[in-house]
């Protein structure tokens, strides 16, 4: 039991089970209940068919108390992106500096990260930086795998989600989580070509994964990356 993969979960209600807070996510994809710990928030989540009922999932996830009070018991903990702290940008760690003096915004100076203005306003930019950094990291994936697809860039959105690190659309959109910039460049590389891919193969046939193969070699070490350091990036708060 544990994580399935991925599921697009609607607005979540929260409740409590052996001391632990327990997020309801309904998925008209999932086939059957599951759980998962979510290390961000510290908590868990279910993942319930449309088509049963509240009560039903409450009573697995009270079936399974001893498996989340387990797994939760192992989560370690939160690190707050503040002075002092040591963040992942591109896999390599970096210590953020806090220079309330200076007039830069946020720079890379010997090896740390720095932060301007007030320490109010320190994780918001941060977190604009990291976003921005993202997004020219993925778009400088993205461009060439898109002409060695032949296919045109769509629109890329960057968001922060907790269950998928990117999406394909219908009408090839884009969406991937910026948390991807704390990442080796070749597991974000691999994220960018997995959904890129899809423009061509709305799928995960083996034809799909050829295609993710051509464009990143080696998809499944990342692929094992992810699942095994990925929660870790969502600590990060």
């Amino acid at each position: 039991m544990g994580p399935r993969g991925p599921h697009r979960g609607l607005a979540g209600v929260t409740h409590d089970i052996a001391g632990i807070p327990l997020t309801v996510q309904r998925s008209p994809r999932a086939r059957r209940i599951s759980l998962r710990i979510d290390a961000a928030a510290g908590g868990a989540v279910l993942i319930l068919p449309a088509h049963l009922p509240l009560a039903a999932g409450l009573a697995f996830a009270r079936q399974n108390s001893g498996w989340l009070s387990e797994r939760h018991a192992r989560l370690p903990a939160a690190v707050p992106m503040t002075d002092g702290a040591v963040l992942p940008l591109l896999g390599v760690d970096h210590p953020l500096r806090h220079r309330p003096d200076a007039r830069r915004g946020v720079w890379i100076e010997d090896g740390a990260i720095c932060v301007s203005g007030k320490a109010e306003h320190f994780r918001r930019r941060l977190t604009d930086w990291l976003m921005a950094r993202a997004r020219e990291e993925i778009l400088a994936y993205a461009r060439p795998m898109a002409a060695t697809l032949g296919v045109p860039l769509r629109r890329i959105t960057l968001r922060d989600t907790k269950s998928r690190w990117g999406s394909c659309s219908r009408t090839g959109d884009l969406s991937f989580s910026w948390r991807l910039v704390l990442a080796p460049p070749e597991v974000l590389g691999y994220v960018v070509a997995h959904e890129t891919s899809h423009r061509l193969e709305m799928n995960h046939s083996p034809a799909f994964w050829r295609v993710v193969e051509r464009l990143a070699p080696g998809a499944r070490a990342q692929r094992d990356w992810l699942r095994r350091e990925g929660p870790k990036l969502h600590l990060f708060v």
